[in-house]
């Protein structure tokens, strides 16, 4: 069975107050609705994100401000640090990890700038909301194989996509000489090749 993230609750003290930064840096607002003066839910989703975010009144337990870590993928690192000035966040500088995978917790082993490599899944930004809960961007460029839904396939730039069309050019002729025939439904071949390359799937021959 399929289990997909949906939703992640936020504690904080001031809806209104969490409301008007999460929309300002420009997350969706999906829903914003109260049954009672005791009872609020607000939620917004980031850009492009199949999970959204939930906060209000009395809809988690936790104390304001304690959720850390929450973690969201972008395809620049850069890019992504200006909107968030642009939206009125304050993030930190670009960073990367001293031991090269992830990052520590809190701010140890961070190393000013992005990955020296530019390696996928190695440049981080972080920054906080009014309470405190704490966010980390993450530059994606290339995911691993098997990290992806074959169903929900998706490249994160013009050059990624173009890469995987070139590997998947490479191993059509291959296809064609082991045939010994042009084959009439290249783009069907591709296709399958570039999803199943991603997904981490058995590769058509």
């Amino acid at each position: 069975m399929d289990m997909k993230l949906e939703v992640v609750v936020v504690p904080v003290s001031d809806v209104d107050r969490a409301r008007d930064f999460y929309t300002a840096l420009g997350w969706r607002l999906d829903a914003d609705v109260a049954t009672d003066g005791n009872f609020r839910v607000v939620q917004v989703t980031p850009p492009g994100s199949p999970s959204s975010v939930i906060f209000g009144t009395s809809v988690t337990d936790q104390a304001p401000g304690t959720a850390q870590g929450l973690h969201l993928v972008v395809d620049s690192i850069e890019a992504a640090r200006e909107e968030l000035v642009r939206g009125g966040a304050e993030p930190g500088e670009v960073f990367h990890d001293a031991g090269g995978v992830f990052h520590h917790a809190g701010t140890d082993a961070r190393v000013a700038g992005p990955d020296p490599q530019r390696s996928s899944y190695g440049s981080f930004v972080s920054f906080s909301d009014p309470d405190g809960n704490g966010w980390v961007l993450q530059e994606i460029t290339d995911r691993l194989p098997g990290r992806l839904d074959p169903a929900t396939t998706a490249f994160a730039s013009a050059d990624d996509l173009a890469a995987a069309m070139r590997r998947a050019a490479a191993a059509h002729g291959e296809h064609e000489a082991r045939t010994g025939a042009e084959d009439p439904n290249w783009p069907d071949w591709y296709a399958r090749y570039m999803v199943s390359e991603q997904a981490g799937t058995e590769l058509p021959t």
